[in-house]
């Protein structure tokens, strides 16, 4: 059966126009030798010893310069004689395996042939306390095992809460290390309060497990390195919570107010842990509130998984319609074990299935009310991450012209 009439196919879609956002665009240039400069501070290069075996604990999320950190970051612990090894802190990502967790590190370039250490991705924990409001705490026993751990992560705003500590070296410690049962407990809260567990769960790890420091990396608008940062462990809370509200201001964001159809060009959490940033578009099934301005869209389209995700399509529950093709690339399984354990499984249903972009388009403005095929906005995007190009529909010139932040090309 048609999902179109022929009345359906009969109008225009209107002509897309590329637009050019502009942000603060502050970089990092050289991002090995910002590592090896940090790593020389008195501070931190006293907690190095000799013989130590370290544990670099290393997440799922898609950072730009995640290889060359972690790189110069072993070498850096090899050459003072110490003896690193990477272990992966990812939750239930990967499926919660240590399989999956090993391909995710893989796909980032982290593997025992290009670093010269172990990978270990033993996802076995070990319960070592209670947070002040019950909840237990869980810890990787290959972590509780090693004479240090550092956590490396970028520092950004959550996908689901907000707070003074979101997305960061806590979170890597907390849920990343706490591995699948460890996440799984932390999600049984309300995200409402999710800062504020990360917190008392962190204080938990840092007074039990040998946690030396962490290394922080901070992203601009345009997805770069702008800021590397060794952080000693007794003052990682604090200055977390500073480098947590820096990296909002230099967030980038969707920059037209009013939107009838988004489309997405791919999602992938390769991307963001929701598959897409929710504080850039607003969508998400957890959360309602944002500190960032995000834009009023009635409906979204999208087009694609980015490869890098492994199959994990979480995210593709908040589209109205999307690309048939992207069925046959999901790994359902994945999928299904980070949207449990995080409690967000609308995130996971498959929404109206079509073959094309323009059946996409026609299928959204015939199917969602307050939309005007006459005076269509539509805004095409690649992915949250990189918003520096976008595509607007004719109706939303005015909106260009009037921004000074915006330009047509």
């Amino acid at each position: 059966m048609a999902l179109l009439t022929p009345q359906d196919l009969s109008w225009p879609l209107p002509a897309m126009h590329t637009v050019r956002q502009k942000f603060s665009g502050e970089v990092l240039s050289d991002v090995p030798g910002t590592v090896r400069a940090e790593l020389a501070k008195p501070e931190i290069r006293s907690r190095i010893k000799a013989g130590a075996r370290i544990a670099v604990a290393v997440g799922s999320r898609g950072i730009r310069d995640l290889f060359p950190v972690v790189k110069t970051l072993v070498e850096e612990l090899l050459a003072a004689g110490a003896r690193p090894f990477i272990l992966s802190a990812m939750g239930s990502h990967g499926g919660g395996t240590s399989e999956g967790q090993r391909a995710i590190l893989a796909a980032y370039g982290i593997t025992e042939e290009a670093l010269g250490v172990p990978v270990c991705t033993n996802v076995e924990s070990k319960r070592i306390g209670t947070t002040p409001g019950g909840i237990p705490v869980w810890f990787d026993r290959e972590a509780l095992a090693a004479d240090m751990v550092v956590p490396v992560n970028r520092i950004k705003l959550h996908t689901d809460f907000s707070g003074p500590l979101q997305s960061g070296l806590c979170k890597l410690l907390v849920i990343g290390l706490g591995n699948h049962v460890g996440c799984s407990a932390i999600h049984e809260e309300d995200p409402v309060f999710f800062s504020r567990i990360l917190e008392e769960a962190a204080r938990v790890i840092l007074g039990r497990a040998t946690i030396g420091f962490g290394v922080a990396i901070l992203e601009n608008a345009y997805d770069r390195t702008c800021h590397v940062e060794a952080i000693p462990a007794d003052t990682l809370i604090a200055r977390e919570k500073e480098l947590c509200a820096t990296a909002a201001e230099r967030m980038a964001s969707l920059k037209i107010p009013e939107i009838d159809v988004l489309i997405v060009e791919e999602i992938g959490k390769y991307i963001s842990g929701a598959g897409f940033d929710p504080n850039v578009i607003g969508h998400s099934s957890i959360r309602s509130t944002y500190v960032t301005p995000i834009p009023h869209i009635r409906s979204m389209i999208l087009l694609g998984l980015d490869p890098r995700s492994e199959g994990n399509g979480i995210g593709i529950g908040l589209f109205d319609v999307a690309l048939r093709s992207i069925f046959d690339q999901l790994k359902l399984e994945d999928m299904y074990a980070n949207a449990i354990a995080s409690k967000g499984m609308a995130d996971v249903k498959i929404p109206v299935l079509v073959d094309t972009e323009e059946e996409a388009i026609r299928c959204v403005v015939r199917g969602i009310r307050g939309i005007s095929r006459d005076d269509l906005k539509i805004v095409k995007i690649k992915n949250t991450l990189e918003l520096e190009y976008i595509q607007v529909s004719d109706a939303l010139l005015p909106v260009v012209e009037a921004d000074d932040s915006l330009s047509l090309i």
